[in-house]
């Protein structure tokens, strides 16, 4: 996408002024263009891609299945020119029929205070966030037994990974009625790894709670560079307590744990998603030592964008 070099240049300087921990900011998104001016002329420019996904694709487990996705260059005029190209959204999909299972969506620094008076004024919500790792706290924790799971522990492990979506379905993303489905292929790929990034954590031989990690490297031009400085990640893809046995320290002693073992394995630090709305991951990530680093905000359905 050709956007003018000045607009280019205060987009690079924005993201590296809101927050250190920012990656540079990546080459411009191919896509359909939206343009507009502010009050004193100075131009901003948003690209616009529409993405349709398939009741059977494993992204249908946080997305909608309609998404037009918005990354706005409006470079330092804050609050006025990422408003103009909510706007200029608004104008382009009032031409389009478009279903209840739809969104928009913009990711977006965290910590862009200006932009996120926009989001807000336009009816988006902070439905997911990227979490990065930056102090461990230090905590007494309870005594638990943690291991690595195995390819026999898939039952178990599949069913605490749906307890996840029962309750994200309620404070984030509706819970698809195939969620076990898309969870099962990389669940039971990842239980037959040699040393699988799953762990469990029992008391009394029952299970508690289930922790489901990954290695990620952010190398240059990799699409994990665009949201990572660069490095090797441990990213923490989905943790659950049981549901009766929330709030009894299980989640915190399995973490201290599952920490451990990436940083053996050789994370320099670690991320992951997590849901802003959840009364429950927001409280609980933030006392591992995450901070926000980017946010997803969305409208669901698109229509409703105000």
């Amino acid at each position: 996408m050709d956007i003018a070099e000045p607009l280019l240049a205060a987009h690079r300087a924005r993201f590296a002024a809101v927050d250190a921990l920012l990656p540079p900011a990546a080459p411009p998104a191919a896509g359909e263009r939206l343009d507009a001016a502010t009050a004193d002329g100075t131009q901003v420019t948003g690209v616009l891609q529409r993405h349709r996904l398939a009741p059977g694709d494993v992204p249908m487990l946080w997305s909608a299945a309609d998404t037009w996705q918005l990354f706005p260059y409006f470079g330092d005029t804050g609050t006025e020119g990422a408003d103009l190209l909510l706007r200029a959204l608004k104008g382009r999909l009032s031409s389009e029929a478009i279903g209840d299972d739809s969104a928009c969506v913009v990711v977006w620094p965290s910590r862009d205070a200006e932009a996120i008076r926009a989001f807000l004024d336009h009816g988006l919500v902070p439905l997911s966030a990227v979490g990065v790792r930056t102090a461990p706290p230090p905590e007494a924790l309870p005594e638990v037994a943690v291991r690595r799971a195995r390819p026999d522990d898939y039952d178990t492990a599949l069913e605490l990974a749906e307890a996840t979506f029962d309750y994200t379905g309620l404070v984030a993303a509706p819970r698809r009625a195939n969620t076990a489905a898309l969870l099962g292929p990389s669940l039971r790929k990842a239980l037959a790894e040699d040393e699988p990034l799953v762990w469990l954590a029992e008391e009394e031989g029952e299970t508690r709670a289930l922790a489901h990690c990954a290695w990620v490297d952010a190398t240059p031009g990799s699409e994990a560079a665009e949201l990572l400085p660069l490095g090797r990640w441990g990213y923490v893809n989905n943790v659950v307590t049981q549901p009766g046995e929330r709030g009894g320290g299980f989640g915190r002693a399995l973490m201290a744990h599952v920490h451990r073992e990436l940083r053996r394995g050789g994370a320099t630090r670690t991320y992951l998603y997590y849901n802003p709305t959840n009364p429950l991951s927001s409280v609980f990530w933030h006392r591992q030592g995450y901070r926000p680093l980017w946010t997803t905000w969305e409208v669901r359905p698109a229509t409703a964008l105000r």
